[in-house]
């Protein structure tokens, strides 16, 4: 089955062409090789994606017929994508939302390397 197939059936992506853009960006590995959309995947294939931020880790472990509900996603993945990446956006967006409000217009140079100074101290 097709790489951009595959995440569409297992609801990744809302669209396959969704799927297929984000192959054609470079924003899809299958065992840390960058694909095109219609690279096959097989059981047992680890499935690298970059959606919202997050890096999400996926492995392969049945290929559905098609476009599977929501409550049998499992029987076709086993998401292994770390709860530090889930963390890290709720950490980020609630940042965005503090440092800039809506209307405010866009940071500076001296926003964003003020910005950047804080990240830095938080991760020494």
């Amino acid at each position: 089955m097709r790489v951009d197939k595959y995440l569409w059936c297992v609801r990744y992506f809302k669209t396959r062409s969704k799927a297929t853009d984000a192959a054609k960006k470079g924003r899809i590995r299958v065992n840390n090789d960058i694909v095109k959309p219609a690279r096959d995947v097989y059981p047992g294939d680890i499935i690298q994606v970059r959606k919202d931020q997050i890096d999400y880790k996926i492995e392969v472990l049945d290929l559905p017929p098609s476009r599977v509900g929501n409550k049998l996603v499992n029987l076709y993945r086993m998401d292994r994508t770390p709860a530090e990446a889930f963390e890290a956006k709720k950490l980020i967006s609630l940042n965005q939302d503090y440092y800039r409000r809506k209307g405010e217009g866009r940071p500076t140079k001296k926003d964003r390397r003020d910005l950047t100074d804080l990240l830095r101290q938080e991760e020494e």
